[in-house]
């Protein structure tokens, strides 16, 4: 089995109207949560929409070795519409920052879980919904993580 390869890597939860992003320290070790993005709503055909240069830039700054996208899979582990919206995204991103490779995992219950962590925290309404897309980058990129780590034992 091979060993993470060092370096940053950045998590991405794809929303109609916000993109969640977190990022990872260089180890591999933990998420955090980063920023979020607003989805530009009719994007001109023949430019690069503002979320996904925004996001190309966040990669750029933060010389990320790689992005990982959450893939909404239902309960039943179907890829239904949003799942295919999702990977149509992941694909005009990989185009924008490529060499830097995406990564698709399967996010179920991310949100869910982020949203039910934030309450917990005391986080809820406007405040929690402010958050919630980074909170569930995070979750998106933490498990990720984990599996990795536990791929590589």
């Amino acid at each position: 089995m091979t060993e993470l390869s060092r370096g940053v890597r950045l998590g991405v939860d794809v929303g109609q109207v916000r993109v969640g992003v977190s990022r990872s320290d260089p180890h591999g070790v933990l998420a955090t949560p980063l920023v979020t993005v607003a989805r530009e709503q009719n994007p001109r055909p023949d430019a690069v929409p503002s979320d996904l240069a925004e996001i190309a830039a966040l990669v750029a700054e933060h010389e990320a070795v790689e992005v990982v996208v959450g893939l909404p899979v239902n309960l039943a582990g179907k890829h239904g519409p949003a799942a295919e919206h999702v990977k149509a995204y992941a694909q005009l991103l990989a185009d924008v920052i490529s060499p830097v490779p995406v990564t698709l995992t399967d996010e179920r219950m991310s949100t869910v879980v982020a949203s039910r962590r934030l309450a917990e925290r005391g986080v809820r309404g406007k405040r929690q919904r402010a958050v919630v897309d980074q909170a569930a980058a995070v979750e998106i990129l933490q498990s990720w993580l984990d599996a990795q780590r536990r791929r590589t034992r």
